[in-house]
């Protein structure tokens, strides 16, 4: 384990940015932070939570796929991806480093997205303990835990330090690169740091939600439960919740006219807009009970009973904080999942 002063901090991020790009979370001017490209005089984030995940960075909001060239009757095909090269997301907390897992098990199954595994080949993550989690939070109902995230370098921040430790190759081709500015250390700090966050965990408002009650097998159990309708009467389907969730992963596919040609490109969609999958003959979900129960059934129900258990949930809590009309995962969780959410 090695670590490194808070006040070098500046010196490692300039450092790792004459190697490859770096992106971590920065301050807004509206007190918020986003995952940002690093460079002098900008800051790393005290806050917990990106407003968006690492997500954009591997699976971006907007993304030309190809582009044609039309001239008369001839179109060419023209690929308008650039070489990648080795980038660093840093301060990953871990509820995304599992997100990202999750989005591995959608764009990395055969048949893979090229574009997702490019970046994903590329990326250098570097998670961070979160040392003080807020109320919002509940990823341990999901298994995760915020004291020992993974990514390829694992970090602890303390009052005067930030510790790390390499998980894969490439964490060690990353840490290599800041041997002159690190030194090794004890992992008896950090130690201490896992069970001051284990002791907050246990007081938050969240710390008992039970999600045992779903998962796979469980469609004829909660597809028809009559409460669907209680629970979606006040969404308005603005999306919101699949913008900021993590492992959302829906998106259309459209074309642009330039003029000179076309450009098609991918961006994010929502199961909770009418729109989402219309064809010629309609939409198959015309309600928005349907929408909404669609969301929440393939997080609870549907992925895990094609992903070996694993909820396509990860507790990050931007969905609680950010919906307008307070109606989240939580809710539908507490409302249909027994006694013990109660």
């Amino acid at each position: 384990m090695l670590k490194i002063s808070l006040d070098k901090l500046g010196n490692m991020f300039a450092e790792i940015s004459k190697n490859m790009s770096l992106y971590l979370p920065v301050d807004r001017a509206d007190g918020k932070s986003e995952y940002t490209k690093w460079e002098e005089g900008k800051e790393w984030s005290n806050s917990l939570n990106t407003v968006k995940g690492p997500k954009d960075i591997f699976f971006p909001q907007t993304e030309d796929m190809m582009e044609f060239k039309v001239e008369g009757k001839n179109i060419e095909v023209v690929d308008t991806r650039k070489a990648s090269e080795d980038f660093v997301v840093f301060g990953v907390r871990a509820c995304d480093v599992q997100a990202l897992e999750i989005l591995d098990r959608v764009f990395l199954t055969q048949p893979y997205d090229s574009y997702y595994a490019t970046k994903r080949e590329h990326g250098i993550v570097v998670s961070v303990a979160c040392n003080r989690p807020n109320e919002a939070c509940f990823c341990t109902a999901f298994g995760i835990d915020p004291a020992s995230p993974k990514g390829d370098v694992s970090c602890w921040k303390t009052q005067a330090d930030l510790y790390m430790q390499a998980n894969t190759q490439k964490g060690e081709k990353l840490m290599s690169l800041l041997a002159d500015l690190t030194q090794e250390a004890c992992d008896e700090e950090v130690c201490k740091e896992k069970n001051a966050i284990a002791e907050i965990m246990k007081k938050l408002p969240l710390a008992k939600l039970d999600v045992s009650m779903f998962g796979g097998g469980k469609t004829q159990e909660f597809f028809d439960d009559p409460r669907w309708a209680e629970l979606s009467e006040s969404c308005i389907g603005c999306g919101t919740c699949t913008f900021v969730c993590p492992t959302c992963q829906c998106y259309d596919i459209k074309d642009f006219n330039t003029g000179k040609g076309v450009i098609r490109y991918r961006c994010w969609d929502s199961c909770m807009y009418s729109e989402f999958t219309k064809m010629a003959h309609g939409n198959n979900r015309n309600t928005q009970k349907e929408r909404f129960r669609q969301r929440f059934m393939h997080k609870l129900v549907y992925f895990p009973e094609n992903n070996d258990g694993v909820f396509s949930c990860v507790g990050c809590g931007r969905c609680v904080s950010r919906c307008p009309i307070s109606m989240n995962i939580v809710k539908v969780i507490k409302k249909l999942g027994g006694k013990g959410n109660e």
